[in-house]
């Protein structure tokens, strides 16, 4: 095994042991929770300055935000029943992906989606 070889497979073998799925997706929910609070908040005030001056932005804004913690909970509680050696085990980094990305498209999207919805209504 050559030098550059050898300091590949010391860097897969520390990649390895360095993830673990459970912490990582914790991260994520973390960070898309903020994300989708501050785009729904961002939302919110631009419909009310829009002039929409009903108590429905509120209400709207309270239920979402609330409806969002059980969604990414369960994003959560999918990663966080593995074993310590699951949670390192590079063959869920496709499973991992797949989950990041739909979380963050419901972080993302939703906000925007629910704020054209409200526009076409209103």
């Amino acid at each position: 095994m050559g030098n550059q070889e050898a300091r590949a497979a010391v860097h897969t073998a520390a990649e390895e042991q360095s993830t673990d799925w459970r912490k990582s997706i914790s991260d994520h929910v973390a960070y898309a929770l903020l994300v989708y609070t501050g785009l729904q908040i961002f939302v919110t005030v631009k419909a009310l300055s829009e002039g929409m001056s009903s108590i429905l932005p509120y209400f709207a804004l309270i239920f979402l935000v609330a409806a969002i913690i059980p969604a990414c909970r369960w994003f959560e509680k999918r990663w966080q029943d593995m074993t310590d050696e699951q949670a390192s085990d590079q063959a869920y980094a496709g499973a991992f992906r797949r989950d990041a990305i739909m979380l963050w498209s419901i972080a993302i999207g939703l906000p925007l989606v629910l704020a054209g919805i409200c526009k076409l209504i209103f």
